[in-house]
């Protein structure tokens, strides 16, 4: 409770001195003059993004080495700048037989887990799109390690990997959850906050193939909303999501098997039922929304008639629940393939081991 209360201050101290037009992380970062170490032993990135330097980057981080500083920040500022371009919907449709779609959910950090997942579904590649749902980084202490593999990812492959942020993607849970703390212990606070500022250009949904939203937490407290509500959504008005409104929503709410709506048991947000995410998907000529931001044990599970499918891909979640991770394969024909697996050894290294406050002795 101690240890509670002093984070409860500190993140009211810290929204109390928040200056919302603050300048950019990236202001005065001259990456031009910024010179790697000559004993970096790594391939080397220059202005674009390549296989090459990703397969070097994962077998660094493999071995518990980390890349250049430099680096870090072009990746960071790449993928800022890409998805800043984006909608607030990204739209994607997979057009040919021979393509399909991977849409995953949570990985909290668990890089080698993340790794699993680019053996069994095949490695990202124009014909071979990847859909990552948000909750990227916290809880497991790889979180870097994985924000950077996907963010590599996405500037390699701007239009065919895809990134939807989650209600992890804010400050607020990456001060709580270990995300700021890993950050500052193995690069600086700057990469942090430019992380932060990237975090907040991403996405809050993709539609795929006109039939499937795909979104981090849920539905909406009001039946009225649609995808055009979306589309016009002006993310960058506010870059974290607040108590309401429909960002907080998107990132925040649950399903429940009652009809109707019910008070989240999270505290925040709420929770919606499966007539709801009926008229929702009649409204909006959908098949069905695909989600994240709960634990299956199996890694996925079918509600709501078929019509609200949540996905988890961080099997053993915080080395203690058990539970399989999941993801869903989807082509031309809107066909939903589900794969399990469980998760892989990983160094030893506890979840949570950058928590503030000795929050992972809590949690």
């Amino acid at each position: 409770m101690t240890e509670c209360e002093k984070i409860v201050k500190r993140d009211a101290f810290l929204k109390a001195i928040e200056v919302e037009d603050a300048p950019s992380a990236a202001e005065g970062l001259d990456l031009d003059s910024m010179v790697v170490d000559p004993s970096y032993d790594g391939v080397k990135l220059e202005k674009e993004m390549t296989q090459e330097f990703i397969d070097d980057m994962i077998e660094r981080f493999k071995n518990g080495k980390k890349i250049a500083r430099k680096y870090v920040f072009q990746i960071i500022l790449a993928v800022m700048d890409i998805v800043k371009k984006e909608p607030t919907m990204v739209e994607t449709s997979i057009t040919e037989p021979s393509h399909t779609i991977t849409i995953c959910g949570d990985t909290h950090g668990q890089f080698f887990d993340l790794l699993n997942i680019f053996k069994l579904a095949g490695p990202p590649s124009p014909t071979n799109s990847y859909l990552f749902n948000g909750d990227f980084v916290d809880r497991g202490s790889w979180s870097t390690e994985v924000a950077l593999t996907l963010y590599a990812y996405k500037w390699l492959y701007p239009t065919s990997f895809f990134l939807n942020r989650g209600n992890h993607e804010t400050d607020d849970m990456n001060r709580m959850y270990g995300f700021e703390g890993e950050c500052r212990a193995k690069y600086t606070e700057r990469v942090f906050k430019l992380f932060s500022e990237s975090f907040s250009a991403l996405p809050l949904a993709t539609l795929v193939n006109s039939k499937f939203l795909v979104l981090h937490g849920g539905l909406f407290s009001d039946d009225n909303i649609t995808l055009d509500d979306i589309r016009k959504l002006n993310r960058f008005k506010q870059r974290q999501p607040g108590q309401s409104g429909l960002m907080m929503e998107m990132l925040w709410t649950d399903p429940q098997t009652a009809p109707g709506r019910g008070p989240s048991k999270r505290g925040v947000g709420l929770q919606f039922g499966p007539d709801v995410t009926k008229r929702f998907c009649e409204r909006n000529g959908l098949e069905a929304i695909i989600r994240s931001h709960e634990v299956r044990m199996e890694g996925y599970e079918v509600e709501h008639d078929g019509k609200c499918i949540t996905v988890f891909s961080a099997p053993h979640y915080c080395d203690s629940t058990g539970n399989k991770g999941a993801f869903i394969k989807i082509g031309k024909e809107n066909k939903m393939e589900f794969t399990k697996f469980n998760a892989v050894p990983h160094p030893d290294v506890k979840p949570m081991a950058y928590a503030s406050n000795g929050l992972a002795g809590l949690i």
